[in-house]
């Protein structure tokens, strides 16, 4: 085999790695600084006028926001958009690692609550 022919056969394999050039990486950058960009303004702006009551609106907005950013970062600058398992597996584990937690820590503090009417 040619060095030629290695040389195309190596890149056959990384196609889609190569759309990853300065252009796309710029790309990702604006959005990253846009999402950040909607945060701040959420944290600085919409959140103090908010009624006490609405406030539990500004947490979820974070959480989606951020979760978008991860995404971002994951699947552009650790290359793992371009595996597939590897991004679901990146996505998918952590996810629901964190709705067991969240799972288990409302019923502590459920326990918690009756344990503090009880007592009094």
């Amino acid at each position: 085999m040619s060095a030629e022919n290695t040389v195309h056969a190596h890149d056959a394999g990384h196609g889609e790695h190569q759309g990853m050039d300065k252009k796309r990486i710029m790309k990702v950058f604006w959005i990253l600084t846009a999402i950040t960009c909607v945060e701040f303004f959420i944290a600085l702006v919409v959140a103090p006028r908010l009624s006490p009551g609405l406030h539990q609106m500004v947490n979820p907005a974070y959480i989606i926001l951020t979760l978008f950013k991860a995404y971002f970062i994951v699947a552009f600058f650790m290359h793992l958009k371009f595996e597939k398992a590897g991004l679901i597996l990146a996505i998918i584990v952590p996810i629901l690692f964190i709705i067991g937690l969240i799972l288990v820590l409302t019923n502590e503090s459920h326990y918690w609550i009756d344990l503090r009417k009880v007592l009094m």
